[in-house]
Order: structure tokens, then C-alpha cells, then sequence
């Protein structure tokens, strides 16, 4: 199995992963529709192959906290239901972060489970100064500095690029 950037030929493989995975309603929540109309970062878009098929995938997009801190946001990671288990997350989680820091990017933020993402570094503690433009479970809301330090007296509201990261966003 090998990771690689993805590319229009894994589009429908990939979003029919994450549909089986997070279903229907995956839409209304926040951090969809932080990523409403905003591409993920293609060199950060990866999927895992094995052969011709896609077995993982695991996108970035980019965000600003507070309107002035840039920070990724991560997600989703998925592995094909037929293949958990096999260490795909794991992997994906690992090349991804280790590519956005050669990328020079500083932190990532995420919605998930936080015993499957604390072994990445992600905590709530530092999430805790950060606000999701909709409703959140806080215990679900992680951070991770890729670069230590690079969250000291960061706080504030994520949006997306360009947005001044205070209000709502619409439903």
C-alpha cells in the first residue's frame, strides 16, 4: 500500500468512503460547513492505494483563527470498512502531519475522538481558547502545534480563509 497526493481519478472513491463512513448528515455539521465552497489543500489531499483501489483517505483545509492565525483543519480521515484495522489511519495521520509541518504549517484543529487522536498529539487543552462557529461536543474539539509553541496566546473563532472568523455561519 503506498500514499499519494490525490487526484481526480480517486474523487469518487474517496467521497464515497466518507459518505459510508459519516452518512447523510455529516453536512449540517460545523466543520462541513467550514468547508463549504473552500477546497482542500491538494498537496495535503492524500489517499492510500492498494493497487488501483483506495483504501484511505485523509484531506486538510485550510482556516484562520480569530481572522489572523492560520491553522489546518483536519479531516476526514477514513479508512474503508473493509480494511480498519490495518493501520491506514494511523499511516495517513502520520505522512499528513509530517508533510503540512515540512509545508511550514504551524497548527491543526479537528472534531474527534480524542483516545484515537491524543497518540497524534492532539488535546482538548489546546482547543480550549478556540470556538467553532456552531455547535461543537468541546470534548471532541482538538489542537495540535506542529511547531511547539505556535498556539502561546492564540484564541478566537475559526473561519474560513479570508473571513474575519466572528458571527455564525449560516445552516
Amino acid at each position: 500500500m503506498n500514499i499519494v497526493v490525490e487526484t481526480p481519478a480517486h474523487e469518487a472513491a474517496v467521497e464515497k468512503m466518507v459518505a459510508d463512513a459519516f452518512g447523510p448528515d455529516r453536512f449540517a455539521k460545523t466543520v462541513y460547513r467550514l468547508r463549504d465552497g473552500v477546497g482542500p489543500l491538494p498537496s495535503l489531499s492524500l489517499v492510500m492505494v492498494d493497487g488501483d483501489e483506495v483504501v484511505g483517505t485523509l484531506r486538510f483545509w485550510q482556516v484562520s483563527i480569530g481572522g489572523a492565525t492560520p491553522a489546518l483543519l483536519l479531516g476526514p480521515l477514513v479508512a474503508a470498512a473493509d480494511r480498519q484495522g490495518q493501520g491506514i489511519g494511523s499511516r495517513l495521520m502520520e505522512e499528513g502531519l509530517a508533510r503540512a509541518a515540512a509545508e511550514g504549517h504551524r497548527i491543526v484543529v479537528l472534531v474527534g475522538d480524542e483516545p484515537y487522536y491524543v497518540r497524534f498529539g492532539f488535546t482538548r487543552a489546546l482547543a480550549r481558547r478556540l470556538k467553532l462557529p456552531g455547535w461543537v461536543d468541546r470534548k471532541r474539539f482538538l489542537a495540535r502545534e506542529l511547531v511547539a509553541g505556535a498556539m502561546h496566546g492564540v484564541s478566537g473563532m475559526l473561519a474560513r480563509p479570508g473571513e474575519a472568523g466572528e458571527g455564525r455561519l449560516a445552516a
